[in-house]
């Protein structure tokens, strides 16, 4: 089956894939506001130090192993030892939770860049549309359908036809019109004299006015919970991906494109997004909005006080994230796909299918938990849940810290971090942060993983941290 395993044709193929899948909503949706409300530019320094440290080393491993053993990751980990196959079975059951509801979240995008595109960008901005769209029965799970059945057909294409084909074109456009936005972003005014550039200054300036060692200790584990949970790690992705990279290809060197690349497009998700919401909604909107009110309530609304061009820059807006949210989901279901392929021995045409089918009716199920199905469940962090909102949960808060605490068990105490960098140097390429490497993925960053699964079971609350 290694044999006539597919590999990307290029390592820039590699790359915008993979980058491609680190960069998606929470990159759009979460990084400004974290930025905003912790400190501007201290966010900015701490999330940058740990994507060159903390980042870097659980990529690296992760398609070390993939390209090590030829392998997606349910059966990867135990091939390389037959005790830690547990963490493959983990890592696979991630992306099988996330993608349907990821999915449906990708609905929501396209239904604003329909709206925008026809011009019905005011009517998306008045308040209780995104309520009522999400709570309706049937256009939430239309537009879902819609979403996975365009990722579903890329994935059915192939490595090569679809996901590298489609990465190509998809990832400049959108680093096209990230930039473009960013620009536009910085020259705005606002209705009360607010401009862009003073937006802007609230990302790159560091603000320590008051700061105490309990809102150090805030401003790091959101820095380092928005960096492990958007560059792809511990969800089966890059170990996938790795295992369609090519052996002659530079390793090192392409983890660090992905890594500048996925940090890149967070920065300039915080350019296009806090200097609008500062000029034309204040500060306090800007630090207090996140996830999907930032995106489907705030930013509408931002448009929506742009007059005429409003519609334009929002129906360009949600293009991008459309572009974002698809090459993610694409990432998501190829490691679904390709785990099915490599344990059970599946064509990739029944994998796709079986896979698409089984996300189609969870999707349902979800998005009927905003109406026919709807409960609030109350979470070990604090917060409240209904159907996403748990799935999100326990693959997110949960699997996936526990998926990279035991990556870096393996790697670290079992395999050694010989083998990683034995994979990483094969061709002899230069290994500039090797000794890092070694002490952070033994020591650091799996303290660094079980630190942020604390907070994930709100033990930080109960002791008043948080």
């Amino acid at each position: 089956m290694n044999e006539k395993r597919n590999s990307f044709s290029s390592t820039l193929g590699f790359v915008l894939a993979a980058a491609g899948s680190a960069v998606g909503l929470g990159n759009i949706w979460r990084f400004p506001y974290l930025a905003a409300k912790d400190g501007g530019g201290l966010f900015l320094v701490v999330y940058i130090i740990l994507a060159l440290t903390f980042g870097y080393t659980l990529m690296l491993s992760e398609v070390s192993i993939g390209r090590k053993t030829k392998q997606s990751c349910l059966t990867a980990y135990g091939t390389l030892n037959k005790k830690s196959g547990w963490i493959g079975i983990f890592a696979s059951v991630v992306p099988f939770m996330i993608l349907p509801y990821y999915a449906i979240i990708g609905g929501w995008v396209l239904k604003y860049a329909v709206a925008f595109t026809v011009g019905q960008g005011t009517a998306a901005a008045e308040d209780g549309y995104f309520a009522g769209f999400i709570t309706s029965q049937f256009s939430p799970i239309v537009f879902d359908l819609i979403f996975l059945g365009a990722t579903a057909f890329i994935i059915y294409r192939g490595v090569n036809k679809g996901i590298e084909a489609i990465s190509k074109v998809l990832m400049p456009a959108l680093l096209i019109v990230v930039v473009g936005i960013a620009i536009f972003a910085v020259t705005i005014k606002g209705s009360d004299g607010r401009t862009g550039l003073q937006g802007l200054k609230v990302l790159l300036v560091p603000d320590l006015t008051g700061m105490t060692l309990k809102d150090i200790f805030i401003v790091v584990l959101d820095a380092m919970g928005q960096l492990f949970y958007s560059i792809s790690v511990a969800m089966g992705i890059m170990v996938t991906y790795g295992s369609y990279f090519k052996d002659d290809s530079n390793l090192v060197k392409s983890v660090n494109q992905i890594e500048f690349f996925d940090t890149l497009v967070a920065f300039l998700a915080g350019v296009m997004v806090i200097p609008p919401v500062f000029a034309f909604m204040g500060r306090e909107t800007m630090e207090s909005t996140a996830g999907p009110s930032l995106m489907f309530v705030a930013l509408p609304k931002v448009f929506a006080e742009m007059g005429a061009i409003g519609n334009i820059v929002g129906a360009v807006f949600f293009i991008m994230v459309l572009f974002a949210a698809l090459t993610s989901c694409i990432s998501i279901l190829e490691a679904v796909v390709a785990s099915l392929i490599d344990k059970f021995g599946w064509s990739r045409k029944k994998a796709t299918l079986i896979e698409t089918a089984i996300a189609m009716v969870l999707g349902v199920v979800i998005c009927l938990g905003y109406n026919l199905l709807y409960f609030e469940l109350k979470l070990p962090n604090g917060g409240t849940a209904q159907i996403l909102d748990l799935f999100d949960y326990i693959s997110n808060n949960l699997l996936m810290p526990i998926v990279a605490i035991g990556t870096c068990i393996l790697v670290g105490w079992i395999l050694k971090p010989k083998t990683i960098i034995d994979e990483a140097t094969k061709n002899g390429e230069r290994f500039g942060r090797k000794h890092l490497f070694i002490v952070m993925v033994k020591f650091i960053t799996p303290v660094l993983l079980f630190v942020l699964l604390l907070g994930s079971l709100g033990v930080y609350k109960k002791l008043g941290l948080m």
